[in-house]
Order: structure tokens, then sequence, then C-alpha cells
């Protein structure tokens, strides 16, 4: 063999090598499959999430969203005894109310990381903006895909989460649980509300008035009044998809009540997300719901009777994805 051919086969040898190190580099970022950071490592980069880990049980993730045309962010909860290939595992939704500048405020205000750590399975509390009621808009974002789809198969392909969920909101995110257990049938197996909004066709059920405070147009949400989408997306119009479905409802009446600070005032929103509730329980328990209520008398729109909400409910809700503690 000459030294041409020689300094040849030595030359194509040490590209191959290049190559193989290059391509080893970079198919953890590649988009046909992941892995979460080792343990002890805080941050993980991938094409369409980063993962920020607060602890072993507790994950940000920033997910690159065609839905929402921007950056949208999910706090994950883990089981005690998840590890990385695990599952499959059942899956909580939490969901935010409106005007909260913390999307995860159930882990911040809702004392969530504790009251779920006892259950084996993931809790996912999941950004809706402000004012987002879980929709796709008819002009601009497109919340339930962001969560149900993109979210959800985060969750699948790098936590192990299975095909069996359930679904609370508090307020706004009342609506968004039973919205999104009625519309996609199939997909949970149990929902809760604490003070949601589940009559938006009684009075707009405050939606216009709440939309207009952030200078935003009920049209652009689900259309004109009378357009059909506010139909769609109104849980009272949509008990007979919760058909059996566990489903826990609770809400206060507006009065101060024993989780109030002293001097607190009548709460007449709260007084009118009741009459929501009764009419929605009233319609599911008639179309087969499996529903329970909690109209516990005095009480205002406020955390403190939010998380006793969560910790009554969450048992039911546990039990119904095979959770049990």
């Amino acid at each position: 063999m000459n030294r041409t051919a020689v300094r040849l086969g030595v030359l194509l040898a040490v590209g191959a090598a290049v190559a193989a190190v290059l391509l080893a580099l970079l198919m953890p970022f590649s988009s046909g499959g992941s892995s979460l950071p080792s343990e002890g490592s805080s941050q993980d980069r991938r094409q369409d999430v980063q993962v920020k880990r607060l602890s072993e049980r507790d994950h940000v993730l920033t997910i690159a969203s065609p839905a929402l045309g921007r950056e949208g962010l999910a706090r994950v909860l883990l089981p005690r005894d998840w590890r990385p290939g695990s599952g499959p595992w059942p899956v909580l939704y939490l969901l935010n109310g409106c005007c909260q500048s913390e999307y995860d405020a159930w882990a911040t205000q809702g004392d969530a990381v504790r009251l779920t750590s006892a259950y084996p399975a993931i809790v996912v509390i999941p950004e809706v903006g402000e004012i987002g009621f879980y929709s796709d808009w008819q002009d601009g974002p497109g919340w339930e895909t962001f969560h149900l789809t993109e979210v959800r198969r985060i969750l699948e392909r790098d936590y192990g989460a299975g095909d069996r969920r359930a679904v609370a909101g508090l307020s706004m995110g009342g609506l968004g649980a039973m919205s999104y257990a009625a519309r996609n049938p199939g997909m949970f197996q149990a929902a809760a509300s604490f003070s949601g909004v589940l009559n938006t066709l009684d009075g707009n059920g405050g939606v216009d008035w709440l939309l207009d405070q952030y200078g935003e147009d009920s049209a652009d949400l689900w259309g004109e009044p009378g357009d059909p989408d506010w139909a769609a997306h109104n849980p009272a119009d949509l008990t007979g998809g919760l058909r059996g479905l566990r489903l826990f409802v609770s809400c206060g009446d507006g009065a101060p009540g024993p989780l109030d600070p002293a001097g607190a005032a009548q709460d007449r929103g709260e007084t009118a997300l009741l009459r929501q509730a009764e009419t929605f329980a009233q319609r599911a328990g008639a179309n087969g719901g499996r529903i329970t209520v909690d109209f516990y008398g005095p009480g205002t729109h406020t955390w403190p009777y939010w998380r006793r909400s969560l910790e009554r409910a969450l048992p039911m809700l546990m039990e119904s994805i095979g959770a049990r503690r």
C-alpha cells in the first residue's frame, strides 16, 4: 500500500471517530426521545422542554409550545417512588383560578406539595395565564391543546405517565376541570371543582367582566354572545359528557366563615358561584354523574377554603385513578 493510501485511511478513520462523538453528544437533544437529567442534576434542556429541578420530587418544565406561540410553564410533583423509566403512573391535574400572578399557586399557596406527597401519582400544575379560561381561543392562545396534548405527551414520554387521570380546579379552574372532563371522553376518571365557574350562561358567569378587566374581548374567547362555543365550554351544558365519572363540587355561600379573618365582608362573588354550583350539581346528578357536593355554608372566595376542599376531595380523586396511599 502506498503512503497516499495510508494517509487517506487514517484521515477517514479519524473523521469517523469525530462524527461518532458528535452524534453521541447530540443524541439526548434529538426529537426522537430524551432522558431526564441524572440524579443530582438541576437542569436539563431538550428541543421542546427545559427541566429545572427544585427538588428530586418537584420539577418545573418550560415548554416550547406551538399551541401558545411561546413558551409555557408546568410544575410537576413526582411520587416518592418515581424513578426514570418507572410507570405507568396515574396523573392528577391541578388547575389554577383566574387573576393570579403565580401560575403554580396550588403549590405556593394551596399546599399541594404536602397534601399530595403520600399518593403514588404524578401531579401537574400547568400555566393558563391570568385569564385563559382553559380553552383554545377563537383568536388567541390554545390552552386546551397545550394542557391536554403538549403537556400530556411530555409527561408520558419523560415521566412514565399512564392513561388514568383526574382533574381538579378552583374558580376558573373549576370550569376547566369539568369542561376538560366532559369535552374529552375517556381522558379523565374523576373531576372536582372548588368555588368553580360552572354556568357561564348565568349572566355570562362573570366572564365578560373578568376579561374586560384584563383588556380582553370575550368574542376572542368563545365568540359573540349566543355563539355555540359558549355552550360548548359551559360545564352546566356539558353534564351529559360526565356520565359515570366521579365528581366533587364544593362552594361556600359568601358569608364570612370559620376560615376567614375577623371582620371579613360578605363575598357576593362566592354567593353567585354557589348558585352556579347548585345548577351544575342538579344537572350532573340527573345525567348520571356520580357527584359528591360540599356546600359548606359560610365561606368566602379565598385560599383557606380551597386548600380544605382539595384535602377533602383528594381521597376520591386518587382512588378513582388507582393511586391509594
